[in-house]
């Protein structure tokens, strides 16, 4: 082996490790699906361009990116037996100096009917890949193999399949993007900068093929998108990070970063209300408090299972039980991000403004695992 291409296994493989080693949905640096750095309630200084929707829907030639989705499907097969999923889908992708761009991809179903947990995980390095100029009208177009995530305006397209198991399924934006932070600009000191925003209710439909029977599908999807010259910062601390649909048409977005010693340093959560309108909510009306733990009995990390949240403000009266639809929803993809993290579908039920009210979500946990590879108990 040549030493030029010495150094360029290398320098991938550093990449991989180190730069990769952190989490989507912020939900920022990859290690998961997302990074959550601290958010300044207090408008950004920094003279960067605003969001432009389709431009910047599609990829950007920035340190760091990713289209993240997570969903709930129902299908019926041909005998009326009803079949309930959950899904995440997220591609990454990965810029430094001149080396050649990496993605990386996690996609999981939780098949909640069976009451079992299935992911897989794609690497790939593009060295011919060619990133958009920040001026395409095209939307999004990202894949890694027969992986894709495709789209524009909030109508997307989502595939992939793994053992046993794979979706074909489209998506549309019911309300639109969600810029966080206002103006959907991040910033967080030497850390760097993100643009940041969701699609927090998407219909969605399709086609799952469960164990080679292919099922027409309907649910619902959330969709995050973030770009940026952003690292991490964590240090080997984590963030505990919620999407919530209810069926009052309403949605949340909320999500708690740790330090390397558990202590909560920065929460940053936003509501949407029936019409699309968006409003942060105050961090000190929000309340948390955790219910159960569980144990994965391949990595031995003990996560939370189970939250009862409050929200008690001016404008905002929320008390919400979430509870995991499987308890093992742990992801194990040191393969392509570096890490393990849980991240799963949940049932949600409570009150809000007095009245009663269900939903759907889901919870990512970051930091709660101790080393790079899997452990004992």
């Amino acid at each position: 082996m040549s030493n030029r291409m010495q150094y360029l296994v290398r320098a991938v493989l550093l990449v991989m490790s180190v730069v990769l080693l952190a989490s989507c949905s912020f939900p920022g640096v990859v290690s998961t699906s997302q990074q959550l750095p601290q958010v300044s309630q207090t408008p950004h200084t920094l003279q960067l361009p605003p969001i432009r929707f389709p431009q910047d829907e599609g990829a950007h030639a920035y340190l760091t990116e990713w289209w993240y989705y997570t969903g709930h499907m129902k299908a019926t097969d041909n005998v009326g037996r009803l079949h309930q999923y959950g899904f995440e889908l997220v591609i990454f992708q990965s810029l430094r100096s001149d080396l050649p761009p990496i993605y990386a991809a996690h996609f999981a179903i939780s098949d909640i009917t069976r009451g079992s947990f299935h992911f897989d995980q794609r690497r790939l390095t593009e060295p011919n890949a060619i990133i958009p100029d920040g001026t395409s009208t095209k939307g999004i177009d990202v894949s890694i193999g027969d992986w894709s995530i495709r789209g524009v305006n909030g109508q997307d397209h989502l595939k992939a399949s793994m053992t046993n198991y794979a979706i074909d399924v489209n998506l549309s934006g019911r309300k639109p993007a969600i810029l966080h932070n206002g103006n959907g600009l991040i910033t967080f000191g030497l850390g760097g900068f993100s643009y940041y925003y969701s699609r927090p209710n998407m219909v969605l439909s399709g086609i799952i093929t469960d164990h080679g029977q292919p099922l027409a599908v309907s649910g619902e999807s959330w969709m995050d998108h973030q770009w940026g010259n952003l690292l991490s910062l964590l240090g080997g601390g984590g963030w505990d990070w919620y999407s919530i649909q209810l069926n009052n048409n309403t949605e949340m977005m909320l999500y708690f970063i740790r330090d390397a010693s558990g202590n909560s340093v920065s929460t940053y959560a936003t509501y949407i209300d029936g019409s699309g309108k968006y409003d942060p909510i105050a961090a000190n009306t929000l309340h948390t408090k955790v219910l159960d733990h569980w144990r994965s009995p391949t990595t031995g990390t003990s996560y939370p299972s189970g939250w009862l949240l409050d929200i008690n403000s001016p404008q905002l009266q929320v008390s919400l039980t979430l509870v995991p639809q499987l308890k093992d929803q742990e992801l194990l993809v040191y393969q392509s991000t570096g890490n393990s993290y849980w991240e799963g579908a949940v049932t949600i039920a409570g009150q809000s403004q007095g009245r009663t009210i269900q939903g759907e979500g889901y919870v990512e946990l970051t930091g709660y695992a101790h080393g790079s590879g899997p452990q004992t108990s």
